[in-house]
């Protein structure tokens, strides 16, 4: 089968079209043909090995756990493993990989108890595998910070893959939503149901203004002690992206000294929130932002664009055929 295979860290071109061989099911296995992944952050970022830390994660001087990226997908079960009962071939599903990585291939093996279930029934292959990894990051981080109706949200990086879904899904839980933005994306966050928005390339996000019980730092680019100042007393403060210790430390200090709460805990995948959210996105409460799409083998070109930190929602790699 073809993949997208990368054998030493550096730029997107270390990533290239190879021949590997076809994965074959264990007992609790499914087999699924890839129609699309997507070239996210956390891809680029172990392709890259920044921070150097990912370096402890999947080899000190070149990639050895995981040699083919992608975290998340949608596609078609094309055989089970012969203890698999919740799953048939033929079933549309989308599933995150987990620490595997592996779906920048035409063929991917997940275990029937992972966080794989079917698609939803009303979008595209290429709009599921755009849900896993960001959709499931903004609801975790919402449901660690209590989110509840009448709250006051802000969502800084509101245009990017987790921005895109925890306005939508802030809105959903019955909050008031500003999102964070620069100006090309104000009328996308707009139209996902943000009360307001601010423009960070006009308007400085500064200590004075409106306090909120929530602030969502999806991208890793917040003035931390702007935020801490600008949280109601009992306010949470989530970090879905870390960089450098220095934030964690400053949280535990935040955590231990005042009733506010900085979180910064990583994504676990969970097919149950995947089920939940197959119902949102069934009930035309939530939906994938596309920026851009490119055929697997241009996956080196994919990854160019998302490292320059500027796309809005996701972008996908389309692997197989296509249907609805």
């Amino acid at each position: 089968m073809k993949a997208i295979v990368y054998e030493r860290y550096g730029p997107p071109d270390v990533l290239q079209l190879r021949e590997v061989a076809k994965p074959v099911p264990k007992d609790n296995e499914i087999l699924i043909k890839v129609y699309a992944t997507t070239a996210s952050a956390g891809d680029w970022r172990l392709r890259k090995a920044d921070p150097f830390l990912a370096r402890m994660f999947n080899g000190l001087r070149k990639p050895k756990r995981v040699r083919i990226l992608g975290f998340e997908l949608a596609g078609v079960i094309e055989s089970t493993g012969g203890g698999v009962t919740r799953f048939k071939p033929g079933d549309a599903v989308y599933a995150a990989c987990g620490t595997g990585f592996g779906a920048y291939a035409e063929y991917k093996c997940l275990p029937e108890t992972g966080s794989v279930v079917l698609k939803p029934a009303n979008i595209t292959f290429e709009e599921a595998a755009a849900v896993p990894v960001g959709a499931c990051t903004a609801l975790q981080f919402l449901r660690k910070g209590n989110i509840r109706r009448g709250n006051r949200v802000l969502v800084y990086g509101a245009s990017g893959s987790v921005g895109t879904y925890a306005v939508q899904l802030a809105k959903h839980f019955g909050a008031e939503v500003t999102g964070v933005c620069s100006t090309p994306n104000v009328e996308l966050v707009r139209s996902l149901g943000a009360d307001s928005v601010i423009d960070y390339t006009k308007e400085r996000f500064s200590e004075g203004g409106p306090t909120y019980d929530i602030i969502f730092d999806t991208v890793g680019k917040s003035p931390f002690k702007v935020c801490i100042k600008r949280l109601t007393p009992d306010g949470f403060y989530l970090q879905a992206v870390h960089v450098s210790p220095l934030p964690i430390i400053r949280g535990l200090w935040i955590n231990l000294t005042s009733g506010k709460k900085v979180i910064g805990e990583s994504l676990k995948e969970s097919a149950e929130d995947l089920t939940y959210l197959k119902e949102l996105i069934e009930a035309g409460a939530l939906r994938s932002v596309i920026d851009r799409r490119y055929p697997l083998e241009q996956a080196a070109e994919a990854h160019r664009y998302v490292e320059q930190g500027h796309k809005k929602g996701n972008v996908v790699l389309n692997v197989g055929v296509q249907r609805a």
